[in-house]
């Protein structure tokens, strides 16, 4: 497997030097401090997963230009309202203009909120939550969310847990890409619970190797593979 220092170098390589690496890295960065993280409340993380869901498979800057109106259409992601959310008020829901009128999706809001609620009941909220699960099993937070949410697994899961602040690696094509190219698995998309365990493993190692979060790593793994179509 390479070193981190090697990819790295490659990076900042292909990005105008190590200076200006580290500024993309640092303009990219979701991150949150664990007390932010944890203060959060519990209404922003069913925003995100329900931002996230939509989002998937289709175009990012319609769900952005629309999300005013999802806030108002699901007040504002109040968990219990939305966990609560009638089948009339679905079928409202799935004629109304102000958000993306996909059922299968909307239907995911209420399951979301009462994931949430049921992680509020055990932890006191979900940031405490996130901030109380190590970034080193990564892995087994998005096999548990992918249980317990709805469409919450995959790549969703990747995004929510990176647009949440949590410290998120992403197995985006690149990223995977150079973990081809590192040696650490063959293929991609990474399925199955073995080969995702490897690539958790090498950026575990990686994290050792040089201090840096999880989702900075991540970053400098995509940028540091040219793709080829």
């Amino acid at each position: 497997m390479k070193s981190f220092a090697e990819i790295y170098q490659r990076a900042a390589g292909r990005h105008g030097g190590e200076a200006a690496l580290q500024k993309k890295l640092s303009q990219d960065s979701y991150l949150k401090s664990a007390e932010d993280l944890a203060a959060t409340p519990d209404h922003r993380f069913l925003a995100g997963m329900t931002r996230c869901v939509f989002q998937a498979g289709f175009n990012w800057k319609v769900i952005e230009n629309k999300w005013d109106g999802f806030e108002a259409a699901f007040q504002g992601f109040d968990i219990d309202a939305c966990a609560f959310l009638s089948d009339d008020a679905i079928d409202e829901l799935a004629k109304d203009t102000r958000i993306v009128r996909n059922r299968p999706k909307i239907i995911t809001v209420p399951g979301n909120a009462r994931f949430i609620q049921k992680v509020r009941g055990e932890e006191g909220s979900f940031g405490k939550f996130l901030n109380r699960w190590p970034a080193g099993d990564q892995i087994g937070l998005m096999e548990y969310m992918k249980q317990g949410g709805s469409r919450l697994g995959g790549k969703t899961g990747q995004y929510f847990l990176r647009f949440s602040g949590w410290d998120a690696f992403l197995l985006s094509k690149d990223g995977t890409a150079a973990l081809i190219d590192a040696g650490v698995v063959d293929s991609y998309p990474i399925n199955g619970k073995g080969a995702l365990r490897k690539a958790q493993a090498a950026i575990n190692a990686w994290h050792d190797e040089t201090g840096r979060p999880y989702a900075e790593i991540s970053r400098v793994l995509a940028l540091s593979i040219d793709l080829v179509e």
